[in-house]
């Protein structure tokens, strides 16, 4: 999972990415793109490692990528979006100020949020009004072209000409012919309110209709807590009520706008944790490992973590039963654990 980190300048966006990823600036880097990637802690691949004993214990990972100032510069903005360098994440992290500097102006989270939606939108129009004129010359050479693509394109312009993202459409977001324009109002975003070391609200704003896909974080007290050691985090964490780190926060919270779930394959080698979409079905969560696995797939032999953990060990789970094989359209479920069978 790739998040692109956004947000407006002075939003505080390195200070975020920094408690996110533990990674302080360097300084002689400041400026240029920047790619952290950490691993998704899980509490069941450290109990499935310690059943296994593998070699090898390999957890979920998310990247997050920053987009570096030359990205915003006004060079590049003659000839490109600067958001353009995201169109590659899965999921937009959009970092909005909402924390006071002293002598200065009081935050505007909503004015400051709408603007740089405002930027998805226009960036997405755009792209679509490049696509529809090529289509039209399309037309007039009698070149083949698609109705269906068309269909969609012009039922995204509406949407973007009423300022409208086009994430509040699903099922159009998710449209495979549009895939490829990777457009940005149609990707999951998740809404981090950079706040004051002593506010944990969500600023109200009426227009976030999808108060799930918003959160509050102390962005400049959370990044301070990244370079402690545990035990001194723990103990500020207590000291200014921080359930959990940001990082965890932010984790959870990107799965579920994402709805994405982890299933795992686990032996004497590898115990691994693999990231898929929710009704992701078997064959193509095999594809997930490697591609061979799913074309020659016959089966997928399955148990749910918890039926494991509750037998104590995978012969005991085939005993009682719980060890099942499912087909091709098996739909997997959070936590499985799944050995695929497969011949190539």
């Amino acid at each position: 999972m790739k998040l692109g980190v956004i947000g407006l300048p002075a939003s505080g966006k390195t200070t975020i990415l920094e408690a996110l990823t533990h990674y302080a600036t360097d300084t002689s880097h400041k400026g240029a793109d920047r790619l952290h990637t950490i691993r998704v802690p899980d509490l069941r691949v450290e109990i499935l490692s310690d059943m296994y004993n593998p070699r090898k214990t390999v957890f979920a990972q998310v990247e997050y990528f920053l987009p570096g100032r030359a990205a915003q510069s006004a060079e590049v903005n003659k000839t490109q979006n600067p958001l353009t360098s995201v169109r590659d994440c899965d999921a937009l992290l959009h970092v909005v100020k909402n924390f006071s500097i002293y002598g200065g102006e009081a935050p505007t989270p909503a004015d400051d949020w709408r603007s740089l939606d405002q930027e998805l939108i226009l960036a997405d129009l755009i792209v679509i009004e490049k696509r529809l004129e090529r289509i039209e010359q399309d037309k007039k050479r009698n070149r083949k072209t698609e109705p269906q693509e068309l269909k969609l394109l012009e039922e995204c312009y509406q949407h973007l000409e009423n300022e409208t993202p086009l994430r509040q459409y699903p099922e159009l977001a998710a449209a495979p012919l549009l895939k490829g324009f990777a457009l940005l109002s149609a990707k999951p975003v998740l809404i981090l309110f950079n706040n004051d070391d002593e506010d944990d609200s969500v600023p109200p704003i009426k227009e976030l209709t999808d108060s799930d896909n918003c959160m509050a974080a102390k962005g400049k007290l959370e990044q301070e807590l990244a370079q402690m050691s545990a035990e001194e985090a723990a103990e500020f964490m207590g000291e200014f009520n921080i359930g959990a780190s940001v990082t965890d926060r932010v984790i959870k919270k990107s799965y579920a706008s994402l709805g994405l779930i982890s299933f795992f394959t686990v032996g004497e080698d590898e115990v691994r944790a693999w990231t898929i979409r929710s009704g992701t079905q078997a064959v193509d969560a095999a594809s997930v490992i490697h591609t061979d696995i799913q074309k020659g797939f016959i089966r997928a032999e399955v148990v749910a973590y918890t039926d494991l953990i509750a037998a104590g060990n995978y012969v005991e789970a085939r005993k009682q039963g719980v060890v099942r094989l499912e087909g091709k359209t098996y739909e997997v479920n959070d936590g499985d654990i799944i050995n695929f069978r497969f011949n190539v």
